[in-house]
């Protein structure tokens, strides 16, 4: 049974009344999901074993849209013409939490279901690079060291590096993996070539996003928009290119891509699992409270989820990495319990 994937929620049956809104009649009768082009893949298996398992249920409808675009839509509102479910590949932010409460969208149950990472890869014919988060800060950052950058080949950033033209595929802005791309790798390699950075962290955020990770947008980073296969395909027809997705998208098309090694260490299931690749994060979904009951299937919806996501569940055959024990156990008791997230553990 194949999950829906375009429509999005608002469609309400004639004459029925909002029950996530406390009319109790009902006015969705599947779920609705928004979120994250990493976590999509893994919210999909569990929404297939979902029909496969009530043969008489709708198929929930799963969006595409990027983390930051799914926040906003899953912030918008409670009720039926509001998703249920944001999918996350980095933790929701209190400025959007800020923005659930604002619109009555509380409390919210936040669900770590694994782990991921950021995978760099390239062509079976590629170049064999290896980098570092220093090289990709110098390479990718619009104003590296607080000048214009200015590198046009690999070996302007590292002479031991081929002089094949600076071009990477990559999420856009709205995406969460564009999020732990600044995040994880090039605020990393800012802080390990400019001394200013890590004061101006604290000092001035805004100088410090504008120096660490504000990406040039002089072509040779390339927004492939939020469809990580089209990256997959970008890097088979241009063997000189880098592209960025999450680990599972590389997993699944080991056939076809390699991984490409950050300070040494390959973009490999344990590598993740262990936190030695650097591009680690974990990944998320947020689930309003109002909606468990409202929503046909919901809280059975989850309880799958918490019962795919172990180290031999098939989340982990899709390409999910399993987080560890004490973790799961911590987002299955979030689910059993409705235990609601607390704001204030929230970065801004």
């Amino acid at each position: 049974m194949r999950v829906l994937i375009t429509g999005l929620m608002g469609l309400c049956l004639a004459g029925c009344q909002d029950q996530a809104n406390g009319g109790g009649g009902g006015a969705r009768d599947q779920i609705a999901v928004v979120g994250s082009s990493t976590v999509y893949p893994f919210t999909t298996l569990v929404a297939e074993t979902f029909v496969a398992n009530n043969p008489d249920a709708r198929a929930p409808v799963i969006e595409s849209t990027g983390t930051g675009a799914g926040m906003k839509l899953f912030c918008a509102g409670v009720g039926a013409g509001h998703p249920d479910i944001e999918d996350a590949s980095r933790r929701m932010k209190r400025s959007e939490y800020a923005a659930c409460a604002a619109h009555g969208v509380g409390p919210v149950m936040e669900v770590q279901i694994g782990i991921d990472g950021i995978a760099f890869a390239e062509a079976k014919n590629g170049p064999e690079m290896t980098l570092t988060p220093a090289i990709l800060y110098r390479a990718l950052a619009a104003n590296p060291l607080g000048r214009r950058n200015a590198a046009r080949v690999w070996r302007d950033v590292d002479p031991a590096l081929p002089a094949t033209p600076i071009q990477v595929y990559g999420p856009p802005a709205t995406s969460g993996t564009r999020d732990a791309l600044a995040e994880l790798i090039l605020t990393r390699g800012c802080e390990a070539v400019d001394p200013r950075a890590k004061a101006l962290a604290t000092t001035n955020p805004a100088a410090h996003k504008a120096l660490c990770t504000r990406v040039r947008e002089d072509g040779a980073y390339v927004d492939a928009g939020e469809n990580d296969n089209l990256i997959v395909q970008k890097l088979s027809a241009n063997s000189d290119a880098i592209g960025v997705f999450g680990y599972s998208y590389l997993e699944q098309n080991a056939g076809t891509v390699n991984g490409v090694a950050i300070d040494g260490v390959k973009p490999t299931y344990t590598a993740i699992a262990s936190g030695a690749y650097p591009g680690s994060r974990p990944l998320y979904v947020y689930v309003k409270a109002a909606h468990l009951r409202a929503i046909p299937g919901l809280a059975t919806f989850l309880t799958l989820y918490a019962g795919a996501w172990g180290p031999d569940g098939p989340l982990v055959r899709r390409g999910l990495i399993a987080a560890p024990a004490d973790v799961r156990a911590r987002a299955a008791a979030i689910i059993a319990n409705e235990t609601p997230l607390d704001p204030a553990e929230l970065a801004s």
